[in-house]
């Protein structure tokens, strides 16, 4: 999962994006990049490690001259977390320097990556989005746009692309719809964003969101829309409203708090608690939840857990070792709520188990009489593909034990998962969602080994 910001038309274009880019942060913390594209088309990149205020500074955004940039959050799920993999990439390519920020994984990266190493290509880094700039490169198309379309047209699985060839932008989406990609005006520039809320830090006004397959060409503001990529049925990314994308966004035109409550209420009737004395959440992604639990339990809503700010999300973060450690220095109980009371306590999701049983441990030593832990999604039983670090079902708590062995592993008096129909309920059961982590029904092909590119040699032919 990663998030991605462009601007075009607009004066001083880096800052604008640096600004988009925190609003984004949420989306990858493993590195930070912008591209910014000055009048007479040179293109300036800083990218570096860490978060988006560790890699800019005021030095920094002077040198990134231009009313055209892009902008990159990641989060690793293909491709070692090194520099070499930080987006956006930029190249020298025969109509101008092209950069590209992809928000994604290429399920058939794999095949694609050995072809085209069979035919001649060197590649730098173990990012599937690589893949993509050598497509586009190859390509015997006559212009940008057909050979951006050629290489997508090749491609499988999510992704949600900004590609900037000199001071043109263009903003695709997969045909699948996979992941969210809104388009904002600001005075007479344009905006795009992974979520709205980005639009709304630097002030933009929403136009629209993209819709699966579209392919829109922006240039100095201006905005021209291309024959979209060819159709297949459209998969949108549920665990986005779960988790991913921040509650005051609307992703897939849904309001991501109201999907959030409901997902909360709807795990209340599913899933109550007699005689709790409070429900609280794991903040911050599954307060709304608790919200909606405690409207329709009735149950009073407390603030248990106080979460540190300054340090990332615990789920996002690329080993198991500092996920460990990150639980302690993310959360606290609060004892006064919890001591001698029977919690209800609301998460979204448990994916490896590691959070939630270190959190139910704090509890316990905060006097907990009972934990009953409540989670607004189904177990989560299989690697996702397409942009989400659960690579393996080797990893998944929910693929490989019952109900029964993950309560008692993780120390909690009862667990309730929300039921697949349900979840959908609460999003929105008139659209068409990807839920593949949780049923298993997968909406593309399922490659034999869909880790093989992560941590691994920029010369081994392999994949996202």
């Amino acid at each position: 999962m990663c998030g991605v910001f462009g601007v075009s038309g607009v004066p001083d274009a880096a800052r604008l994006t640096y600004l988009g880019l925190y609003a984004l942060q949420h989306r990858g913390q493993e590195s930070a990049g912008i591209v910014a594209v000055d009048q007479n088309g040179k293109a300036r990149a800083q990218r570096g490690m860490g978060l988006v205020s560790e890699n800019f500074d005021e030095a920094t955004l002077a040198r990134l001259d231009g009313d055209t940039a892009v902008g990159h959050t990641r989060y690793s799920t293909a491709g070692s977390s090194v520099l070499a993999n930080a987006q956006p990439l930029l190249i020298d390519y025969r109509k101008g320097p092209l950069s590209l920020a992809h928000n994604g994984n290429l399920t058939n990266a794999v095949e694609l990556r050995r072809r085209l190493v069979e035919e001649g290509s060197i590649f730098t880094t173990t990012s599937d989005t690589e893949v993509i700039l050598h497509l586009i490169a190859r390509s015997r198309k006559a212009t940008p746009e057909e050979q951006i379309r050629d290489a997508l047209e090749q491609c499988e699985g999510a992704f949600t692309l900004l590609l900037a060839v000199g001071r043109t932008i263009y903003a695709v989406v997969d045909p699948r719809g996979f992941r969210p990609l809104v388009l904002g005006r600001l005075a007479q520039g344009v905006i795009i964003a992974s979520e709205t809320c980005a639009l709304d830090l630097v002030g933009a006004q929403m136009m629209c969101e993209l819709m699966p397959g579209q392919f829109l060409k922006v240039e100095d503001g201006q905005i021209t829309e291309l024959a979209p990529l060819k159709p297949r049925p459209v998969s949108r990314c549920i665990f986005e409203l779960v988790y991913f994308a921040r509650p005051d966004s609307r992703v897939f035109g849904e309001s991501v708090d109201r999907a959030r409550r409901e997902l909360g209420r709807q795990l209340a009737r599913q899933a109550p608690v007699p005689g709790a004395d409070v429900v609280f959440s794991v903040p911050d992604s599954s307060n709304a939840m608790a919200l909606g639990y405690a409207e329709v339990s009735g149950v009073k809503l407390e603030n248990g857990l106080i979460r540190n700010h300054y340090v990332g999300r615990t789920f996002i973060n690329p080993t198991q070792a500092l996920r460990v450690a990150k639980v302690k220095i993310k959360f606290n109980p609060v004892r006064g709520v919890i001591e001698g009371k029977s919690v209800v306590m609301v998460d979204d999701s448990l994916v490896r188990g590691t959070t939630s049983k270190g959190l139910v441990q704090m509890i316990r030593a905060a006097g907990a009489r009972e934990v009953h832990l409540r989670l607004g999604s189904p177990p989560v039983t299989g690697p996702c593909l397409y942009g989400i670090d659960t690579p393996t079902r080797a990893e998944l708590i929910g693929a490989n034990h019952s109900i029964e062995e993950i309560r008692e592993y993780l120390g909690v008096d009862s667990l309730g998962y929300l039921e697949l129909d349900r979840m959908i309920q609460a999003a929105n059961p008139n659209k068409e969602w990807c839920h593949a982590c949780f049923s298993g029904q997968y909406p593309t092909e399922v490659a034999p080994d869909p880790v093989t590119l992560r941590h691994v040699s920029p010369s081994i032919p392999t994949h996202a």
